[in-house]
């Protein structure tokens, strides 16, 4: 998880408007919109890297309502796609979700169904799909 951490920071693009790290207050607001609680190490996740700007991909949000990458917002565009409720989202791609089993494991929906894709944590999506985005 460090070096994953390392290699994200490391990674982070310079932007006119940097994004905010949430708090734990922050994620509670958030925890309180979306109707579920965030998986253990999808808090922790938030809380280190929640911030960072790399790759194609955009994980979800949590400081800044008004993005496009709030969670509230994406896990409500998700779910009225049919991605199962008990998914919390973690990030969205052409209209795809990778999506945080309540146990913490990171499984991928596409095209109405849950694929095969998966991975035991956040940190193991972070480096095997986020950082080769």
């Amino acid at each position: 998880m460090e070096e994953v951490i390392e290699e994200l920071r490391d990674r982070n693009l310079p932007v006119p408007v940097p994004l905010e790290l949430p708090d734990h207050d922050t994620l509670v607001v958030v925890e309180e919109e979306i109707l579920l609680p965030l998986p253990r190490e999808m808090r922790q996740f938030m809380l280190e890297v929640g911030d960072v700007i790399c790759g194609a991909l955009e994980p979800v949000t949590a400081a800044d309502p008004y993005s496009h990458t709030y969670l509230p917002e994406v896990a409500s565009q998700a779910w009225a796609q049919g991605v199962p409720r008990h998914l919390v989202p973690l990030c969205e791609t052409h209209g795809h979700y990778y999506c945080v089993e309540p146990e913490g494991e990171v499984v991928f929906w596409r095209d109405g169904n849950l694929t095969d894709e998966r991975w035991q944590s956040v940190w193991e999506w972070a480096r095997d799909v986020w950082l080769d985005s």
